[in-house]
């Protein structure tokens, strides 16, 4: 492929590559030339011009392929647009030459086609420069479109639309001829003529005038005959033909009105024609007015369809303003249009009517008008409803008799009351906040007007007021309960008139489903209303006939809605529920029996109406309360069930008794029956299987139905893949509300509310607008069929076999068209069957019931229907999986191979090539692996039959879904299915758009099977490559939308495979340019990848697109990837708009948005002033963000997130100005005093607990500032306190003006805590009652508690789930400030003070205590175990999906809880609190890893076991004193006597578990059993930072331990700690570079000490055991601190230090040991003779400490063996003097020995001792001319010395001068460097005028010992 990137086409790597390889190398180098002509450089283009149109022109006679052809007609025309254009008239009469050529045969149909693709490029490209050649041109091209086929004139009509863009007015003499030719065309048979000729018209429309003047209404009718038997594409192209024809007679455009002097036409005739096709169709003219008026003949469904899309167009192209100033008038029109008889023959005709007028209602209103004019639209619709509903009321009224035409007319306003009300629902919901003044505007008065239609005499008009009004809840929240109550007060008052029982019903029935998409909900008590109201009309539904039937339906319809509250309400009101089920029954079989007998018809309408109600108030009660189901409340259910069953065969002899009337009402129990039996477990009716089934199969196979109803379920049990060969993609585009009529089966797209109330407060189908059920007769059907799908896989094989074998006597029986629907519905059956059995994991069946099925199913696959043959499909792959047996799916594929190989018709071929596909799909590869070499080869042979487009799209849709399940099986076969693919691509003509797709999709399928390999450089995988990037390519280009969509998602599969080579500079732009696409898939393909490509290379993909919006501001794109920064201001902009909008969602959203922001944004510095941050500068937008959400009428759900945001800011520690600050806390300190208004008091609009998420929300947010609050002042205090500054220090003190004093915050807080801490531990006392298990619910208060009610229990829950963990860490918090010291009394007394402020306060009674009554002892116990209880239960096992801050915070309280004297008291008192809660860290430390966590939790073992220290230590002192006098004395702490643990019970065993456990999580070496286990790598890698201060923290406690047990009980726990902390020891103490030490070194080395100097463990009875420990860990250290070979150099020092600790405080039990000693004397003289100068001075400084040890014993030895090394040591200093600070350092600390040295001997030594101290200073002084060129090392070597001279000869004169008098030459150096310093003391002092701080001169000293 690389060879085809040249300028000019490579000819001999053309010639040197196979026959079929060269279309796809010359697609290649066309590709290649499209890229480079733009690009390259005009003078090479010029000089290879020549040769280059000869390639090119040489390449039309080729025979190129439909792709190829465009490629090089657009690069013929590029290449003369950038080059000369001498030779142009040449070419273009080569190409006029070979279209005029008589030759047509199909061989040379390509060279043509390419021709006529050439000239259209020409004139598009070059237009008026060819000018001169048109007229020839145009009317050759029309000469050769009477002759040509349609492939032929499907590109010459493209051809001649671009002639005429290219051309525009200058065309004008053929405008004529052109319209004239192509006119004919519109009726066309070929779908993509049609299509053409539109395009070419619409461009022809730009210019020709008289199209939209004089031929406007010949247009009309041409378009409306072209939609006739048009698929969807022609609907598309003709309307949007259509539509713009009319607009622009309307509004023509100003340049051609000026040319010609235009009769516009009006509004009127525009409209006029548009209604005649969407009334009538497009047969019959229009001329005579009288036949309109005749009704008679049906419209055409597919021109209604298309008018409709037309009007969107016409709208559309005039545009929102146009449609703002006319929208009264569009209105009226289109509503007339749905009241018009012709648009209403049939209910159904009149459903698919409203539809489209709906449709185009929702199209133009809802995407073309901005938010005031849908506000005013809305009052139109509005007065619209007003209007229509006076003219009724005045025909209702009307009791004359009069008003002939009365009942037509309200027939007829149904229709338009139920397009204007949903439109205005949909109005009003999607304004949502917005729509608040159309309902709060009396003017207006939209809930009048739309309440008023609930007493509309028809149905359908009563429930689409009842949905508009819930829209209007949904949108506006706050409406709902006042809705409820509205209505339910007009239903009393209005109980005598039947229209008003059943409207109002329905109005609280669709309020009552709306609750689920209001958060906030209902107030509970609506709940008991609503039953109250639904029993009153049940109960008096007998009282009066004339209302029984309404009173009836209406009483079951609202007890059916009542369940979609959910078992939270329903729960209360079941036991009654199940009592009114019951009693609508008869109780046993004789009553059944007896009813039979009695009644008339009208009885048994309500009686059957009555039962139909039951049965689907049960079915919502399963359906929406899974909860409740238990199994004794199934069985109650039950027996209501069972007798409707038994009940359903006796209906038949009752409708033949009382009439057929009662039919519908008999199909609707049947209905409601089957709907709630499938929602129940089989097993619960198994006994009643076989009447059952009976039913079921008499229901689908249609045994007493006359009418050929087929089920709507038959698409959605086939696989969504198949939705190319069922045509079921029109379901995803955006014209699917009404392309649904088109589909084949019964009643399609029909549905409507009246077909099943109670539809209207269910949850609406995803993607549906409004519910609408299909009619009665196919929701029947389907439910059977569902159902049959339920109960087949419970069914014995006998069973099954019969009804096998009767679906194919029932298929046989039936005849033409009723056989296709029972086929139909019996396929839908099997397949629902054959699903149910694959869920259930169960088999078919033997051999015989598996024959009957394979019969039944193989008879379909000739099936001429291909929704038939694509079910049938289907089913045999289903029972494939089901049956899963090799040999069983050898014969089936067998047989399909064996059917291709013979079979040459269309039918049989396409049916057995996609049960091949469906075979593999549902086996998948491995099960059908030998199978695939043959229906690879078969589909693949199939997929070239050039003859049928029919094969070739089912042959490659199968092969697509092989590839697909064969997975890396396939990979032998990718080869040659990419190159038939490529070929395919390149020649079959686009207008087979389904076989593109199928192509797209086996492409795709391809390039997953060969996966990550793509990225490879192999050169066979470079050849898959390019050939999926050309495959790619083709499909990109394609003008079909579908087949876009499948290129877009095979770059996406190569992008994430292969990211390199897909080029997203091209794609990124076409990507965008899709998304404005009209096509549904297309914008979702394009949404997908870009989503997947910015996941990956967001920047790249971000510039590709600001590229294509070509906003050349010149962005500076930052290099950092805080890109967001940059647009802080508008990100806080944006937020604050949201935040402050009416919109509720919005605001919602707003706050959200700014709490992120203020969370990512907090520690930003601010770039321009250091050391403020970024945010600090909008802290006013933030508090104006946030007032307005505490205002009065704002929602629960919004104040509680204001509030979140509230008290991020606060602790954010950006705000500096003490006003603003105080601004956000005032919005909390209002928000408070809501919440102590008490349970009852505000009026209710929402369910109780939104009041209870409100008020924790607040609490919340107060506990998060308190805990702020907190952490400032302690910081503030552990900080040491700034000095004042100097007043004249002007220009540093900037930085403190912005800063709030650190207890400011505090401050604000403070005087609310009393209220606070109350409200805070109400709360908490809460949860705690709420996380109690089921079994304990009794010991729950009756009423609730402190913020909840008992009802709302289940929603309150998750309130105090989200906000305990902060409350706990504030309670903790003010019980520790407070010192436990704050009763209930004085709180009580602190809210008596602010009820002063008029606030009623009943907390007292709501948490059911009376202040006083209980000591101040007995109220801290409750709240220690409160709060101990609630995190215990917490930490016991947090959920995985709890947030890491609960966590911490719950650890945090606990630690700040046990920072107070009284919380560690009572933990210590009772041990097994402490041990219960180590336990209880152990286990969270299982689950929880982030070391956050762990560090907390080690924080609060180390409170645990200090808390016992103190305790214990306390007992010991007071013992102490008592057994001052007394003899004997008991052994306190843990191990007594015996030194024995009890795990269990034992602090110290539980704190040693845990810790054992974080330890060996971070250093595994330390655990055998995990070092020794085969997983366990031996690498000793660094500590991370934090695991060290993990293990440092861990080391701490364990060096505490043993304080808290007694002598034996350390001797027992000794060992181990000894053990775990020299091996820590040894595994930290690494050399590290900058010398630090790490935590858990220094943490180890504070052990040793604190366990050496233990005092208590050293009794008469340890003493012996006691020796020995300390012996071997020094033994221990010895060992380690051994230089080996390893790689982590080990730190001498801090070994060292252990080895000193060691001498220094245990030296009694080491003195002596020999071995012991030369150990750590080996050691120190190593390190002596360290090379490092840092391990040098160390070492200095612990012999210090050695030698300077009371025990001379001890430090005799050390002396002797180590002082020599050091004089030596020092003395070797004065060859080699220090050249770093650390090398000076080591001698300083070497002197300083030697000096200790002079001290400690005794007099008589001094002499000898000084001899070695004083020359060895001397020879470190320098003489002066070396002074000034030494290093300051040097320097300070030599100051160091003289001054340590200075200091000794005072301190010991005597010897001194012995010294000095024995060498001569000494005297000399020092007296010479005290001259030297004196006198650059003198200079400094001359050049420093009077200093203020007078020194004593040092030098004095000089004279008094020379």
């Amino acid at each position: 492929m690389e060879l085809a990137h040249s300028l000019l086409l490579n000819e001999e790597a053309l010639a040197q590559i196979t026959e079929a390889k060269r279309p796809v190398f010359i697609f290649e180098w066309l590709r290649f030339l499209d890229k480079v002509l733009v690009a390259a450089n005009k003078t090479d283009v010029k000089e290879k011009q020549k040769k280059l149109v000869e390639q090119l022109t040489g390449l039309i006679s080729s025979s190129p392929g439909p792709p190829t052809r465009k490629l090089l007609a657009k690069n013929l025309a590029a290449l003369y647009s950038i080059g000369d254009t001498f030779t142009v008239f040449q070419t273009l009469d080569k190409c006029n030459d070979i279209i005029r050529n008589k030759d047509d045969t199909a061989a040379y149909l390509p060279t043509k086609l390419a021709a006529v693709a050439c000239v259209g490029a020409f004139y598009e490209k070059m237009g008026r420069m060819l000018g001169s050649a048109f007229p020839e041109t145009v009317n050759n091209l029309l000469k050769s479109l009477k002759s040509a086929e349609s492939q032929g004139r499907s590109e010459i009509l493209m051809s001649l639309q671009k002639v005429l863009n290219g051309l525009g007015g200058a065309a004008a003499s053929c405008h004529r001829d052109i319209y004239k030719n192509a006119r004919s065309l519109l009726t066309d048979r070929s779908m993509a003529v049609r299509c053409a000729v539109a395009k070419c018209l619409l461009e022809l429309q730009n210019e020709a005038v008289f199209m939209w003047t004089a031929e406007l209404e010949n247009i009309a009718t041409l378009c409306f005959k072209a939609l006739e038997n048009s698929n969807y594409g022609v609907r598309v192209a003709v309307s949007k033909l259509l539509g713009t024809v009319m607009a622009t007679a309307l509004m023509p455009k100003q340049a051609t009105v000026m040319r010609q002097n235009v009769k516009r036409a009006t509004f009127d005739e525009v409209l006029e024609l548009m209604a005649t096709g969407f009334l009538r169709g497009g047969s019959g003219f229009l001329k005579s007015g009288g036949e309109m008026l005749k009704v008679g003949g049906s419209v055409n469904r597919e021109v209604r369809v298309g008018v409709t899309q037309a009007y969107v167009v016409f709208v559309t192209t005039l545009g929102g303003q146009w449609l703002e100033r006319s929208f009264a008038t569009f209105l009226s029109h289109v509503l007339d249009l749905v009241s018009h008889p012709r648009a209403t023959q049939t209910h159904v005709e009149a459903v698919y009517s409203r539809r489209c007028v709906s449709f185009i209602l929702r199209a133009t209103v809802g995407s073309l008008l901005g938010e005031k004019a849908q506000i005013a639209a809305a009052k139109e619709i509005c007065q619209a409803i007003g209007k229509q509903m006076k003219a009724v009321e005045a025909v209702v009224n009307d009791t004359s008799g009069e008003n002939k035409s009365g009942a037509a007319d309200i027939a007829a306003s149904q229709h338009v009351m139920v397009c204007a009300l949903q439109e205005l629902g949909s109005l009003v919901q999607s304004l949502n906040a917005t729509a608040s003044p159309l309902i709060q505007e009396a003017s207006i008065g939209l809930l009048e007007t739309v309440t008023s239609v609930l007493l509309h005499p028809s149905m359908a008009a009563r429930l689409a007021a009842a949905w508009c009004l819930r829209c209007v809840a949904v949108a506006l929240p706050f409406q709902l309960t006042p809705f409820l109550d509205r209505c339910a007060e007009r239903l009393n008052s209005l109980k005598t008139s039947p229209e008003a029982v059943s409207g109002y019903s329905f109005a609280m029935a669709a309020l009552l489903g709306g609750v689920h998409q209001c958060p906030l909900g209902i107030p509970h008590a609506k709940g008991k209303m609503v039953v109250s109201i639904a029993e009153d009309l049940l109960r008096t539904a007998a009282q009066n006939s004339r209302l029984s039937l309404q009173r009836t339906q209406a009483g079951w319809l609202l007890l059916g809605a009542l369940m979609t509250l959910g078992p939270s309400v329903v729960r209360y009101h079941l036991p009654k529920m199940l009592l009114l089920w019951r009693n609508v029954f008869p109780r046993s079989l004789k009553e059944l029996e007896a009813e039979k007998a009695r009644g008339d018809s009208f009885t048994w309408q309500v009686t059957l109406e009555g039962r139909a109600g039951a049965l689907c108030a049960m079915r919502s009660f399963v359906a929406h309360c899974p909860e409740l189901l238990t199994e004794d409340v199934i069985r109650k259910l039950m027996t209501p069930i069972e007798c409707a069953m038994t009940m359903m065969s006796h209906i038949p002899s009752v409708i033949k008794a009382h009439g057929a009337h009662l039919k519908a009402s008999a199909a609707m129990v049947r209905l409601r029956l089957y709907d709630i039996l499938a929602l129940l477990p089989p097993k619960t009716y198994e006994g009643s299987f076989n009447a059952l089934l009976r039913e079921l199969v008499a229901e689908f196979t249609l045994t007493d139905n006359s009418a050929n109803t087929t089920t709507s379920l038959l698409r959605s049990l086939c696989h969504y893949d198949d939705s190319v060969l069922l045509g079921s993609w029109l379901q995803e585009t955006d014209h699917k509300s009404i392309e649904d009529q088109l589909q084949p089966n019964s009643a399609s797209g029909s549905g409507a509310l009246e077909h099943d109330p109670s539809s209207i407060y269910l949850r609406i189908p995803a993607g549906e607008a409004v519910p609408g059920p299909l009619p009665l007769g196919v929701s029947v059907i389907d439910a059977s069929v569902a159902l049959f799908g339920v109960v087949f896989p419970h069914v014995s094989f006998k069973h099954r076999l019969q009804m096998l074998d009767h679906f194919a006597e029932c298929v046989k029986q039936a005849k033409g068209v009723r056989q296709q629907a029972v086929q139909l519905n019996i396929f839908t059956a099997v397949l629902s069957a054959l699903k149910g059995l694959a869920e259930n994991k169960s088999t078919l069946g033997p051999e015989e019931v598996r024959k009957s099925a394979l019969t039944l199913v193989m008879g379909a696959l000739d099936n001429p229907n291909p929704i038939l043959r694509c079910a049938a499909g289907e089913a045999l792959g289903r029972m494939a999986q089901v049956v899963g047996e090799a040999t069983f799916i050898a014969r089936m594929a067998q047989y399909s191979f064996d059917k291709l190989k013979s079979a040459r018709d269309v039918v049989s071929r396409t049916g057995h090539s996609l049960a091949l596909g469906c075979l593999h799909r549902y086996v998948g590869g491995i099960g059908s692996g030998q199978h695939l070499k043959t229906s690879v080869s078969i589909l693949l042979a199939l997929a070239q039959d050039g003859t049928s487009s029919e094969v070739q799209t089912w042959s490659l849709h199968s092969l697509a879904l092989i590839v697909d399940s064969s997975g890396p099986m396939y990979r032998g076969y990718v080869e040659p299915t990419l190159s038939l693919v490529l070929t395919l691509l390149l020649t079959v003509p686009p207008s087979h758009t389904e076989v593109h797709q199928c192509l797209g999709r086996c492409l795709g399928a391809i390039i997953t099977t060969v996966g990550p390999e793509l990225q490879g450089n192999g050169a066979t995988i470079s050849t898959i490559r390019s050939s999926c990037l050309v495959g790619c390519a083709i499909t990109q280009d394609h003008s079909d939308s579908l087949v876009q969509a499948a290129a877009i998602s095979c770059l996406q599969q190569l992008h994430m495979f292969a990211p390199r080579h897909v080029n997203l500079s091209s794609l990124v732009p076409s990507l965008c340019v899709h998304l404005c696409s009209s096509h549904l898939l297309l914008r979702r393909a394009a949404v997908a990848c870009l989503r997947q490509l910015a996941q990956r290379e967001a920047a790249e993909v971000c510039e590709y697109a600001m590229s294509l919006a070509k906003s050349s501001g010149d962005k500076e794109s930052s290099g950092t990837n805080d890109l967001l920064v940059l647009h802080l201001s508008d990100l806080i902009r944006m937020a604050f708009m949201a935040a402050t909008d009416h919109s509720n969602q919005l605001r919602m959203a707003g706050l959200q948005a700014l709490e992120d922001i203020i969370k990512k944004f907090a520690s930003v510095p601010e770039p321009e002033f250091p050391g403020h941050v970024i945010l600090e500068q909008y802290q006013a937008n933030v508090g104006a963000a946030l007032r307005p959400a505490f205002s009065q009428d704002t929602p629960s759900d919004i104040i509680a997130k204001a509030c979140q945001v509230c008290s991020t800011w606060i602790g954010s520690g950006v705000v500096s100005d003490l006003n603003d600050l105080r601004r956000v806390h005032n919005l909390l300190v209002s928000s408070l005093d809501k919440v102590q208004a008490g349970k009852g008091s505000s009026s209710q609009l929402y369910r109780e607990s939104a009041t209870t998420m409100e008020k924790l929300a607040v609490l919340k947010a107060w506990a998060e500032v308190y805990v702020v609050a907190m952490n400032i002042k302690k910081e503030a205090e552990s900080k040491p306190k700034r000095a004042v500054k100097n007043t004249d220090d002007d220009d540093d003190d900037d930085s403190t003006i912005d800063e709030l004093p650190p207890d400011s915050l505090i401050t604000l807080v403070q005087p609310e805590l009393p209220i606070l801490s109350r409200l805070w531990l109400a709360a908490l006392k809460d949860y705690a009652l709420l996380t109690l298990p089921a079994e304990f619910a009794s010991q729950l208060p009756p009423d609730g508690g402190a913020f909840y009610t008992p009802e709302t229990i289940d929603t309150a829950r998750l309130h105090y789930r989200n906000s305990w963990a902060p409350i706990l860490h504030a309670v903790a918090l003010w019980l520790n400030s407070t010192g436990f010291t704050c009763s209930e009394s004085a709180e009580a007394a602190a809210i008596s003070a602010l009820q002063k402020r008029s606030i009623p306060v009943n907390l007292s009674q709501a948490s059911g205590a009376i202040p006083s009554a209980k000591s101040l002892a007995e109220i801290n116990k409750d709240r220690m175990h409160l709060i101990l209880g609630v995190s215990i239960q917490f930490l016991c096992s947090p959920r995985p999906e709890e947030p890491v801050e609960h966590v911490t915070a719950c650890l945090q309280a606990l630690h700040t809880l046990l920072d107070s004297p009284y919380a560690r008291i009572h933990i210590a008192e009772d041990q097994l609190i402490g041990v219960e809660l180590l336990s209880v860290l152990h286990r969270l430390l299982l689950t929880w890893n982030p070391p956050s966590v762990q560090l907390l939790v080690t924080g609060v073992v180390q409170q645990i076991v200090r808390a016992a220290q103190d305790y214990l230590q306390e007992k010991r002192n007071t013992l102490n004193e008592d057994d001052i006098e007394k003899e004997s004395c008991p052994v306190l702490g843990e191990g007594g006597d015996s030194g024995g643990l009890i795990p269990g019970k034992s602090l110290v065993f539980a704190t040693l578990e845990l810790l054992m456990f974080i330890l060996v999580r971070h250093m595994p070496h330390l655990s055998t059993k995990m070092s020794d286990s085969p997983s366990h790598i031996a690498t000793k890698t660094r500590l991370s930072e934090e695991s060290a201060r993990l293990v440092a923290a861990t080391v701490t406690i364990l060096s505490d331990l043993p304080s808290l047990c007694s002598p034996a009980g350390c001797m027992t726990i000794l060992p181990t700690i000894l053990f775990l902390i020299a091996r820590i020891l040894k595994d930290t103490a690494i050399k590290s570079a900058d010398n630090q030490v790490p935590p858990p070194v220094s943490a180890a080395l504070q052990g040793i000490k604190s366990i050496v100097t233990l005092s208590m463990a050293k009794t008469e009875d340890t003493q012996k055991q006691w020796t020995a420990l300390i012996r071997s860990t020094l033994a221990c250290i010895l060992e380690y601190s051994q230089p080996e070979d390893s790689v982590p150099v080990p730190d001498e020092v801090s070994m060292l230090t252990a080895i000193a600790l060691f001498l220094w405080s245990a030296g009694s039990e080491i003195i002596g040991v020999q071995s012991l000693q030369n150990g750590c004397i080996y050691r120190f003289k190593n390190a002596l003779n360290s090379c490092d100068p840092w391990v040098q001075a160390k070492c200095y400084q612990l012999l210090l400490s050695v030698f300077q040890h009371s025990n001379r014993a001890l430090s005799t030895p050390y002396i002797h063996s180590l002082a020599p090394i050091v004089v030596e040591k020092l003395k070797a200093v004065e060859r080699n003097r220090p050249g770093s600070s650390t090398e000076l350092l080591a001698v300083q600390e070497g002197i300083k020995v030697l000096e200790t040295l002079v001290a400690l001997g005794e007099e008589q030594n001094r002499v000898q001792l000084l001899a070695l101290l004083v020359p060895t200073l001397i020879s470190y002084l320098l003489d002066e001319n070396s002074f000034a060129s030494a290093s300051t090392a040097s320097k300070d070597l030599h100051e160091f010395a003289l001054q340590n001279l200075m200091h000794i000869g005072p301190l010991y004169p005597h010897a001194f001068k012995t010294v000095m008098g024995a060498a001569p030459e000494l005297k000399v150096r020092l007296e010479t460097a005290v001259r030297a310093s004196q006198a650059s003391k003198a200079k400094v002092a001359t050049r420093q005028p009077a200093p203020t701080v007078h020194s004593a001169p040092t030098i004095k000293l000089k004279t008094s010992f020379f």
